[in-house]
């Protein structure tokens, strides 16, 4: 039975479902993820069909809501699953909300799970957008980050995906790699970029290396055996990775996302524009109105949750999101903030204009040019701007929970 929300506030369009499954674990990662071993097939495992009959139950007692604009089937490795799995997983998202014409619906693919037969057979389904998780196209670079897969594979992947887009049977698809790794060069990086365009994804993800607590990577940089970057390299690499993606046609439109026209993530986009999305699984993160919902990380906790919880949410429809966090998601965007539209939304409670407030809390950054301020908007230019951000938003949040009572509140 569904969960009732109220209708007078605009439900989310998007809808994210977590897959936990994978291979194995990679040195860097910290996502929920349940790792199954190099051969493993999802078509073949009790471990899998539990799931998802866990997540089923789960998505089925989900409130209704308007046909979704945007899916994102994510992980772990979803490729893992059969067609036939994925295909119960649609078919249940159709059945429950309904996809509207033209909606983004994408899969993260590993390009150790699957071959050319698969990918179509995916794409039978209504997959019309991959997510592939590359990372590197050095074979000693991906062994050191413990990924399964090879430079040689990563290529022929990237192949098929090309040539499902040119036959119409792909809409777009997005390549993943990882920079300011450990002894990294400027030559070896600029390298890794000529690989990539080589391929000519439409979409590419590049992101920042973080060691997260937990991970292997965290280990071995406590004992002092990872030699990573420095801050100014960092900065560096991103002012060299943003020219030459701009000479290629590639605009950079989010701090980590870079899309030739037509190819931006709708998806990711519903995130950073302050937008409510559903979200599903082993970990997964709601963010309905003004709250967001962590589901349990652990399969047992999960299940539990299930049982007592499924289809919740969290969030009330009817409260927008807080300003800080549309402050932070709205910054992370080539085009910023709107202020004009977070002045109307009510967000902003002082009696100071938010404008004249921000000229203050943000006054280093502005002076810098690594911060733009008008009075319709605010952003962080790029390269300069987006490579600070953690710095600036740093400053922003301090900024607010110094502010008077009266001044601004979620």
């Amino acid at each position: 039975m569904s969960v009732p929300l109220p209708a007078h506030r605009r439900l989310p369009r998007s809808l994210y479902l977590h897959i936990p499954f994978c291979h194995r674990r990679c040195f860097y990662c910290d996502f929920p993820v349940v790792p199954l071993g190099d051969q493993a097939d999802g078509s073949r495992s009790p471990s899998v069909e539990h799931y998802l009959a866990l997540l089923l139950q789960d998505l089925d007692a989900a409130p209704v809501g308007p046909p979704l604009s945007t899916l994102y089937i994510g992980g772990g490795t979803p490729s893992l699953l059969s067609p036939e799995q994925l295909g119960r997983l649609l078919g249940a998202v159709r059945c429950h909300w309904g996809l509207a014409p033209g909606a983004e619906v994408t899969l993260e693919m590993d390009p150790a799970s699957f071959d050319q037969q698969r990918l179509e057979s995916v794409l039978t389904l209504g997959v019309n957008r991959v997510s592939l998780g590359g990372q590197s196209f050095d074979d000693a670079v991906l062994a050191g980050l413990g990924r399964r897969h090879r430079a040689e594979q990563l290529r022929e992947a990237c192949g098929w995906l090309q040539q499902a887009q040119r036959a119409g049977l792909l809409q777009s698809w997005s390549l993943d790699l990882i920079v300011n790794l450990p002894d990294q060069t400027v030559q070896h990086w600029g390298w890794e970029l000529e690989q990539a365009m080589e391929q000519a994804p439409p979409h590419l993800s590049i992101y920042d290396l973080i060691v997260e607590p937990g991970t292997v990577f965290e280990r071995r940089h406590r004992a002092g055996q990872l030699n990573l970057p420095e801050q100014d390299f960092a900065a560096d690499q991103l002012e060299y990775t943003h020219s030459r993606l701009a000479l290629a046609g590639y605009g950079h439109y989010e701090i980590s996302s870079w899309a030739l026209p037509g190819h931006v993530s709708r998806h990711n986009r519903s995130y950073w524009s302050g937008a409510g999305w559903w979200a599903f699984g082993l970990g997964a993160t709601s963010g309905v109105g003004g709250e967001r919902l962590v589901r349990p990380r652990t399969r047992d906790a999960y299940s539990s949750w299930v049982q007592h919880h499924a289809g919740h949410q969290g969030g009330d429809p009817a409260l927008m999101p807080p300003l800080e966090d549309l402050l932070l998601v709205g910054l992370r965007r080539r085009e910023g903030v709107d202020l004009l539209w977070l002045q109307r939304s009510g967000l902003w409670k002082s009696s100071q204009p938010l404008v004249m407030w921000l000229q203050q809390a943000l006054k280093p950054w502005l002076e810098q040019g690594l911060a733009v301020l008008t009075k319709e908007r605010l952003r962080l230019p790029a390269p300069a701007g987006f490579g600070l951000s953690n710095a600036v938003l740093a400053d922003l949040l301090l900024a607010l929970e110094r502010a008077e009572p009266s001044a601004p509140t979620g």
